[in-house]
């Protein structure tokens, strides 16, 4: 498969990047400023739409939509999360999904089973609501929403659309005390990658295969 992952050069992306590779797949990665990646701010309409037209021609099996941030982590209801916060979070985590779903729809369009992965998590889930973190479970709750509708307007298009938690993973964002090392994250999603299509379109689950409650 030709896969373009978002967030490719560090953390989960990195891990993705060099999993996907190992099993053969084309893999085009995207960052901010890394001269060794495609350059792509999810957060700038211009960029996203010069990295479509980069890439014009050019049929892509699968999306991963990894780029996110945490900017809310350690914030307390007190006195933080403050309002330019949540719009840069959002700005990354969902709004930057949407912008390169729909800038690379034509590239997705011209390969044979395309799918999209989009990484949420577990935080975003309203059966999972411990308090804390508003901006970073909010934003992941309207990824996942997100991937729950572009997979109904997407599916007569043969397009597979699937919303997946990477887990607790050893990154500067999970912390080096997380359950599980970025290698085994990336290599479960591969899994899920490969099992994505039209049967399970919509699919809300953890890199491992479980099924995850919305």
């Amino acid at each position: 498969m030709r896969i373009l992952i978002t967030g490719a050069n560090r953390g989960i992306g990195a891990a993705l990047d060099s999993a996907l590779s190992a099993r053969g797949h084309t893999v085009i990665g995207t960052a901010r400023g890394h001269p060794e990646y495609q350059e792509l701010d999810v957060t700038s309409p211009a960029s996203v739409a010069a990295l479509a037209e980069r890439l014009e021609g050019q049929p892509l099996d699968a999306l991963i939509c990894n780029a996110g941030v945490y900017l809310d982590k350690g914030h307390n209801l007190a006195d933080g999360f403050p309002a330019q916060m949540w719009a840069d979070e959002f700005a990354v985590n969902v709004t930057g999904v949407f912008l390169t779903v729909q800038a690379l729809l034509p590239h997705l369009q011209q390969a044979e089973a395309p799918r999209i992965m989009i990484i949420s998590s577990d935080m975003g889930s309203d059966a999972r609501a411990p308090g804390g973190s508003y901006i970073y479970r909010a934003s992941k709750a309207a990824a996942l929403n997100l991937g729950r509708n572009l997979s109904v307007d997407l599916k007569h298009l043969g397009i597979s659309v699937g919303i997946y938690h990477p887990g607790w993973v050893q990154t500067d964002m999970g912390g080096s005390g997380a359950a599980i090392t970025p290698d085994v994250s990336a290599n479960g999603l591969a899994d899920r990658l490969d099992a994505l299509g039209p049967g399970n379109t919509g699919c809300f689950e953890a890199y491992d295969g479980e099924p995850l409650a919305f």
